[in-house]
């Protein structure tokens, strides 16, 4: 039996039906799949995480406002789906629900990131992670017409107790996991000299075990770090043997030069979870020069990020994987 075959067998007991386009991406690209998605947090979360003031300028809205224009005209000229993780609270913005709707009306796909991301969710009460979690999923559905299947954690911290109510509210599968150890000693350096300097930040560290968690597609059990037979879990990537940060801050802070080096160090992988933020493709002349002083990025003119982001693209287009949303990839690797 040949391996499209197979596939397509697979395919069928897990619930896709004949002709599903999905049976037919999976089996020419061998296994070899990459997601790109776009965490959707707007401008103030950031001044949050490095604890300064709110802004109240144009710039406040950003993401919505620009991010979500260059994220499509670059996703079009790159011929691939996104899966934008929304937070409900900015859908309240008639403006901001309209781009989404038209974005899934073109084939992109809307997920969850809670209701009003809470980087210290996992701190709080279980009644108050289902309402962020369902406040999430109704304000999406409200705004779009589609109910989202997905979910990613604000500062990517999860806990049994959030995956716990993720399989009682029908998710499908989450995308938080992030097993990266230069990642997470980095943060922690960060949001400590930040905390010396007299702020207070609001971003969280989130348990050193979860640096033990797959860094490939697996299913959750107890605790949420171990395989088990629970929801589906999609880690954020890595690189093989470092496990290097293989996110959208990392490429566009490299450059395209150094971003297809950084690449290099996925391709093999069956699932490349490619994680954006929409501040990826912004800088801070759209309206937050603030942030120039504290995170680097910010300093990375747009354009520049946008050709970081395509060369990575490129790479693992020639390496043969094929593009699909994150719910694509869930129901493959389910």
């Amino acid at each position: 039996m040949s391996y499209y075959h197979r596939v397509a067998r697979e395919c069928k007991r897990a619930g896709v039906a004949r002709g599903d386009p999905l049976v037919e991406k999976v089996a020419r690209s061998v296994m070899r799949l990459c997601a790109v998605s776009v965490d959707l947090d707007e401008i103030p979360h950031y001044y949050g995480i490095h604890g300064l003031p709110a802004p109240t300028g144009p710039g406040a809205n950003a993401v919505y406002e620009l991010g979500l224009t260059r994220l499509e005209d670059w996703s079009r000229a790159e011929g691939l789906p996104l899966t934008l993780f929304a937070i409900g609270a900015d859908l309240a913005s008639q403006a901001n629900a309209a781009r989404l709707r038209t974005l899934v009306a073109r084939g992109h796909e809307v997920a969850n990131h809670t209701l009003d991301h809470l980087y210290e969710l996992t701190r709080r009460s279980r009644a108050e992670l289902t309402r962020q979690v369902e406040g999430g999923i109704r304000a999406i559905e409200a705004a779009v017409g589609v109910r989202p299947t997905g979910f990613r954690a604000p500062g990517y911290t999860v806990t049994d107790a959030l995956c716990d109510v993720l399989e009682e509210l029908g998710v499908a599968y989450d995308s938080s996991v992030f097993p990266c150890p230069p990642y997470y000693f980095a943060k922690a350096a960060a949001l400590a000299a930040i905390r010396l300097r007299g702020r207070a930040p609001s971003s969280i560290l989130d348990t050193p075990a979860v640096l033990r968690a797959p860094t490939r597609p697996y299913r959750i059990g107890r605790p949420y770090w171990k395989p088990g037979r629970g929801l589906v879990e999609l880690p954020v990537q890595v690189t093989r043997r470092l496990r290097l940060p293989f996110i959208g801050t990392s490429i566009t802070l490299a450059g395209p030069s150094r971003a297809r080096f950084l690449t290099r160090g996925v391709v093999g992988e069956p699932l490349v979870n490619l994680e954006l933020h929409g501040i990826d493709v912004l800088d801070a002349d759209d309206g937050f020069a603030e942030l120039r002083g504290h995170q680097p990025d910010a300093r990375v003119p747009h354009a520049r990020k946008l050709d970081a982001l395509s060369a990575t693209v490129n790479v693992l287009k020639a390496a043969g994987y094929a593009f699909v949303r994150l719910d694509e990839a869930a129901r493959a690797f389910a």
